[in-house]
């Protein structure tokens, strides 16, 4: 399958800013019409179609159809297009990586993606093998996962989806499997690094480890320790970024700007609660959260009592993905699946574990409050 998805990659608009950084990275002196000539002379040749204006379909915002045709042809808007992928610094390194080893601008993008989605799926067999006793049973859910549609649409594009869903997971799996929380703090900082937004579930995340904190033995000093290196990694990310959360809301949802950060448009709050509204209900509905908390729901509810100590780690657990859910999306109101990755694949294995292991992970909690 890894093989499969490089021979037959997605080249996501998102591509084209991606392979800039690339050539900034490894050559800092290389001017940006330079860059602009070599980014899209590779694009002509691997996907020409990208460089076209796209009439076929209605626009959400407006001016979406035109842009990547106008930034392929203007170096100077393609200059301030890279300035909103700096953001994810990790997966940017990753790539500029990748094009020293020999990768070309394009392959250097996506490889990482191919990479994590081996990772991932090779972790998940080693966690379901230890869960569930059963080597082929195992092996057959494993096949299974690695055809979820988010995971292999995900591992398709030039973006840090797939990276950041495999350092959530081993974040994850130190802090509850390992008890690890230097590990994790490194993993997570790497997450963030890779995608801002997981800030939001990590500050969930380390106040619920703060509630059962004695159950993990885990002291508070190193939690305070975990949450201090998390507020750094944010905070130098948000330090560097040439452009606030205002500009970037209005150019992706409303009105796409060609000149982004020289002349934004004013940040107006009828039209942000205006694409909230109209968007919210359709973008869940969409997703796979409604039928995973139908099934959430009946397994937390059908065979355990919520008045034991480990349902109720798990439901709140389970609570805090969801919330971090909500609250990204009146920040960035899309629920596209990619981006959605490591949520529905820690939703999944929650289920797994808690209906399999609950006395490895619990052995420390008691029965009853």
């Amino acid at each position: 399958m890894s093989v499969y998805l490089y021979k037959h990659q997605y080249y996501n608009s998102d591509i084209e800013a991606y392979m800039g950084l690339v050539y900034k990275y490894n050559f800092p002196k290389m001017d940006n019409e330079t860059i602009h000539k070599k980014v899209y002379a590779e694009l002509k040749i691997k996907n020409p179609e990208l460089l076209e204006a796209n009439n076929s379909t209605s626009e959400k915002t407006i001016g979406e159809n035109i842009y990547y045709k106008m930034i392929s042809q203007n170096p100077k808007i393609y200059e301030e297009e890279l300035q909103l992928f700096t953001v994810k610094p990790f997966y940017n390194f990753i790539n500029s990586v990748f094009y020293k080893i020999g990768f070309s601008a394009s392959a250097s993008t996506f490889i990482i993606s191919i990479v994590s989605y081996f990772l991932i799926v090779f972790l998940i067999f080693l966690f379901l093998k230890g869960q569930l006793s059963n080597v082929f049973l195992a092996l057959a859910l494993t096949i299974l996962i690695s055809l979820f549609k988010p995971l292999l649409e995900a591992s398709r594009h030039a973006s840090p989806d797939v990276l950041a869903c495999l350092l959530l997971i081993l974040s994850v799996y130190f802090t509850l499997i390992k008890k690890n929380l230097l590990i994790t703090t490194i993993f997570g900082m790497l997450c963030i690094f890779t995608r801002p937004d997981y800030f939001v579930f990590y500050t969930f995340f380390l106040l619920m480890l703060y509630f059962f904190r004695k159950n993990f033995n885990f002291e508070v000093k190193i939690l305070l320790f975990s949450f201090s290196y998390f507020v750094i990694s944010f905070g130098l990310i948000q330090f560097f970024n040439q452009i606030p959360w205002s500009v970037l809301f209005m150019n992706q949802f409303t009105k796409v700007q060609l000149y982004p950060i020289s002349h934004p448009d004013v940040f107006n709050f009828l039209d942000y609660f205006n694409v909230i509204k109209s968007s919210i209900f359709l973008e869940f509905n969409a997703s796979y959260f409604p039928i995973l908390l139908i099934i959430i729901v009946s397994v937390l509810s059908s065979k355990y009592s919520l008045n034991k100590k480990y349902v109720q780690f798990f439901s709140l657990f389970l609570f805090i993905i969801y919330a971090t859910v909500f609250i990204r999306f009146f920040i960035f109101p899309s629920l596209v699946s990619r981006m959605m990755l490591g949520f529905y694949l820690l939703i999944i294995l929650s289920l797994i574990f808690v209906l399999n292991s609950k006395e490895q992970l619990f052995r420390n909690f008691p029965t009853k409050k």
